[in-house]
């Protein structure tokens, strides 16, 4: 009976610390990825029309991107410079608070196919060039190559990519594979659904399906988990989670 009323405690906080928020079902539908900044605006992708569109805390929209291709958004974590990266056009695009476009970066010219791209800041990106089999950091600002490395994995099923401390990361919906500068497997982590991998200061997290684990003492640790969620993601402050046509909010510490 001890166990069963600790279960029961258990489940009346996690249903506590859930917060449903302003958003209407209508705004939910079709969504097939969620990003959350920092200032608590919320950024719904729909693969089906390609349209991105960013709301406040409220549900009021802010802005919408409507476009032709297919892109991946990396991160909102500067809401200020918002990189898009589009396989199909080759091309990395930069929007500002508003999704107005401030920059591109066309890629054709200059590589082979590049498979994935990540912005480290407003001067560098790194190029995964699968044409090649190469790692590239490059300097989008001056149109200038800095370095190229080996990097004999196998391309096709990366979901994301992060460089950190000189190691790369790359994220498969199955795997995570961390590789150093010359090309050697450093670790391999088994991951259920991995879709995004997210940087805060020193702490690498990997963003599943329902789950959020934190990379520490070279294994993945579950810190958060919806399991009636169909999307999650986080900012510095809470979890978010799409379940039952419904937004979430889990802040971070209960």
């Amino acid at each position: 009976m001890k166990s069963l009323g600790l279960i029961f405690f258990f489940l009346t906080c996690v249903m506590s610390a859930q917060q449903n928020t302003a958003f209407d079902s209508l705004k939910l539908k079709g969504v097939e990825d969620l990003l959350v900044d920092d200032y608590g605006n919320i950024y719904l992708y729909r693969n089906k029309d390609f349209s991105f569109t960013k709301y406040d805390s409220l549900g009021k929209q802010k802005g919408k991107l409507m476009l032709t291709l297919p892109f991946k958004i990396q991160s909102v974590q500067n809401p200020l410079s918002i990189p898009s990266f589009s396989e199909n056009a080759q091309e990395l695009k930069f929007y500002d608070q508003n999704l107005n476009e401030i920059q591109t970066v066309n890629f054709r010219q200059k590589f082979g196919f590049i498979k994935m791209v990540y912005a480290e800041d407003l001067q560098q990106i790194w190029l995964l060039d699968e044409s090649t089999k190469r790692l590239i950091q490059y300097n989008f600002r001056d149109e200038r190559i800095i370095n190229s490395y080996p990097l004999n994995v196998d391309f096709e099923n990366i979901n994301d990519l992060l460089v950190f401390n000189s190691q790369v990361y790359l994220l498969t919906a199955d795997e995570l594979l961390i590789c150093n500068f010359k090309g050697d497997k450093i670790l391999n982590i088994p991951v259920n659904q991995g879709r995004r991998l997210r940087r805060e200061n020193g702490n690498i997290h990997v963003i599943g399906r329902n789950t959020v684990h934190l990379f520490e003492d070279r294994m993945l640790r579950i810190i958060f988990e919806a399991v009636n969620s169909q999307i999650v993601d986080k900012n510095s402050a809470a979890y978010f989670g799409i379940g039952d046509h419904k937004l979430y909010l889990y802040p971070l510490n209960n």
